[in-house]
């Protein structure tokens, strides 16, 4: 198993910058991928970004350029750096981890973020 708890979520202007965080926890070294996905208000949740193992990163479309994925192995941390924020960004945004080629089969409790115009 593995367990993972977001934090850093909270309220912003638009034209801001928010850091989220995920710890991981457990069965680390099962862990093939790890992202970020988000679920706003009476809509799907959808995918934001993810990174590999190997470092190879993939970003929802609306994000490129903005958004920022990265990974502290040391801290078994990934980290999600959101610049340039806009109302639409409001959501409550979930870590996710994958053990294998398959879609996420770990997820975290969630953070809001919200982003006020």
């Amino acid at each position: 198993q593995v367990q993972l708890e977001e934090s850093g979520g909270g309220l912003v202007q638009t034209g801001g910058s928010l850091r989220i965080s995920c710890a991981a926890s457990g069965r680390i070294f099962s862990i093939t991928a790890l992202g970020w996905y988000r679920q706003a208000p009476g809509k799907q949740r959808d995918m934001v970004a993810t990174i590999a193992q190997g470092g190879a990163t993939n970003y929802a479309n609306s994000v490129k350029g903005r958004f920022t994925i990265s990974r502290d192995n040391a801290k078994n941390t990934v980290y999600l750096q959101m610049n340039s924020l806009k109302p639409e960004n409001t959501a409550v945004y979930y870590c996710c981890a994958r053990d294998g080629p398959w879609d996420c089969n770990y997820w975290g409790q969630g953070t809001q973020v919200t982003v006020n115009t």
